[in-house]
């Protein structure tokens, strides 16, 4: 009989030993077809993609393809290098021709989205960028050259107390930050938590958001989805909420200390029918020599009655977990609000840039904040007054004082009328790595300059901000001194970039150490 964890479905698995077998660029007769170099000309409107619903475009314009990663239901995920960077990155190419139904095409669709809307936190795969063409959906994402979870649990046997809770706090941190942005992953396992480098100590990423959901406060599902081991209780009864992934970082924890599943039987029946009885084995070794407090954080994830169960917040906070054996007093900030309040700290022409960034953006880039939205704005008129956001963002998983909440909505309301519009709201709650791309840069440029200049004039400035209430000479004045850096009373376009880029990188790192 082979190891319990042995699974031969694996999904987007590196080679066992480690190596990428790394071949000249596009030579491998495996990789998707090349377009051809020119599309016939045609004064028909582009073609769009079924997928994205956008026009096709090329990914291999843009990057090298270099050899297999892992292969997956759908597609396959490749080893890519940036053509003008130099820099790697992975391809998850997913073949169209796969996708039956539109329920398939609603899948891809979402993996998409939920990436775009979850970017930006240190413990999940970052999504690059996107391309579709007439065969295949790609995925440019953050290289994770350390293989996977599973593979070290494997390699390892089981991991010591303290790497262990290390290892489920980026875990468990996921999961809140997941449910705090309003998604529910639906398949935790440690086949997707990749590491970022071989390094003993190389943080973790999710991966794999294929089968993960948009969800609101109070829904329930249904559908049965998952992996056998890592099943909450709750789902085999098919009534289910977020909590079902805090058992399934449970189970993980339990593999972590123990090197076996929990619930574990020669079929997938039989393991459910173990998940049901919920019996959890503490006497076969390594389990005397653990902590007390080890086996009360897993019976505690591993409740059977969702209601009962720890939420993933209070999981971190729990005495095993704690880094250092101290919990630290300050919240988590859930992620929307600590983008909200960078936004509360910028000059008022990058607020008004970021705003018309905000408006060019696509829709798999903000449909998952649109549900955000649509979750707080609880009367459904197109916007949210105060009341709304100080009730919408406890249901997030935060807490703010009624002053904090204030200082929120004066920041969002960019037009000053008393209330948030959606395009105030995803303006304000936008991940700042929006900003870094030309042509969005360039499109906040040349909504100021009217007159296609090349400069920003002092009168073009105060005609964009009095729109929106803020053209008032010191505001003015103070947009100039800190922009104008060749002091010649007139912004160009990089000193835009400049201000633009100002501060991201800062934010993003100290984001990235908390």
């Amino acid at each position: 009989m082979g190891h319990p964890l042995d699974h031969s479905d694996a999904h987007h698995r590196p080679p066992s030993n480690g190596v990428i077998k790394v071949l000249p660029p596009d030579s491998d007769p495996s990789l998707p077809p090349p377009l051809p170099k020119q599309l016939p000309t045609s004064s028909a409107p582009p073609a769009l993609g079924r997928v994205l619903a956008r026009p096709f475009s090329d990914v291999r314009s843009f990057y090298s393809f270099r050899g297999e990663l892992g292969r997956g239901q759908f597609g396959v995920t490749y080893l890519v290098t940036h053509k003008e960077t130099k820099q790697d990155f992975a391809c998850k190419s997913i073949a169209t021709r796969k996708l039956i139904d539109q329920d398939d095409v609603e899948d891809v669709r979402r993996e998409v989205q939920i990436m775009h809307h979850l970017t930006g936190h240190p413990h999940i795969v970052e999504l690059k960028e996107v391309y579709e063409d007439r065969h295949y959906v790609n995925l440019i994402m953050e290289l994770c050259a350390g293989g996977e979870l599973f593979d070290r649990i494997i390699a390892k046997g089981h991991y010591s107390e303290c790497t262990a809770a290390s290892l489920c706090r980026q875990i468990v941190t996921v999961v809140h930050n997941c449910h705090s942005m309003g998604v529910m992953h639906r398949d935790l396992k440690p086949e997707n938590f990749l590491f970022l480098s071989a390094d003993e100590n190389s943080p973790l990423k999710a991966t794999d958001f294929g089968l993960s959901v948009f969800f609101k406060p109070g829904d329930v599902f249904k559908d049965l989805v998952g992996s056998a081991y890592y099943v909450a209780p709750e789902v085999l009864r098919r009534r289910y909420g977020p909590e079902a992934a805090v058992w399934s970082a449970g189970v993980i924890l339990y593999i972590l200390l123990s090197g076996v599943p929990p619930f574990w039987a020669e079929n997938d029946q039989g393991i459910f029918d173990a998940v049901l009885r919920g019996h959890i084995d503490f006497s076969s070794d390594p389990w005397p020599s653990i902590s007390s407090g080890a086996k009360d954080l897993i019976r505690k994830l591993l409740h059977s009655d969702p209601k009962e169960r720890l939420s993933a917040i209070e999981a971190l906070n729990h005495p095993w977990m704690k880094e250092d054996g101290e919990a630290s007093d300050k919240p988590l900030d859930i992620a929307v609000l600590t983008r909200m309040k960078q936004f509360r700290a910028m000059n008022k022409l990058k607020k008004v840039a970021l705003k018309v960034i905000a408006e060019n953006l696509s829709e798999e880039e903000i449909v998952g904040l649109k549900e955000m939205f649509k979750s707080m704005d609880t009367d459904n008129s197109g916007t949210i007054t105060f009341e709304e956001l100080k009730a919408g963002l406890p249901k997030l998983g935060t807490k703010l004082s009624e002053s904090e909440v204030r200082q929120l909505m004066e920041a969002a309301d960019v037009d000053g009328n008393g209330s948030i519009d959606y395009i105030e709201f995803i303006t304000a709650a936008m991940h700042m790595n929006r900003v870094e791309r030309e042509d969005h840069l360039f499109k906040a440029f040349e909504y100021f300059d009217k007159d296609k200049s090349g400069y920003i004039t002092m009168e073009e400035l105060e005609t964009a901000l009095k729109k929106y209430n803020m053209g008032d000479e010191t505001t003015i004045k103070e947009i100039i001194a800190e922009v104008d850096t060749d002091n010649d009373g007139r912004i160009n376009y990089d000193e835009v970039v400049a201000m633009m880029r100002k501060g991201n990188q800062e934010l993003t790192t100290t984001s990235r150490q908390k």
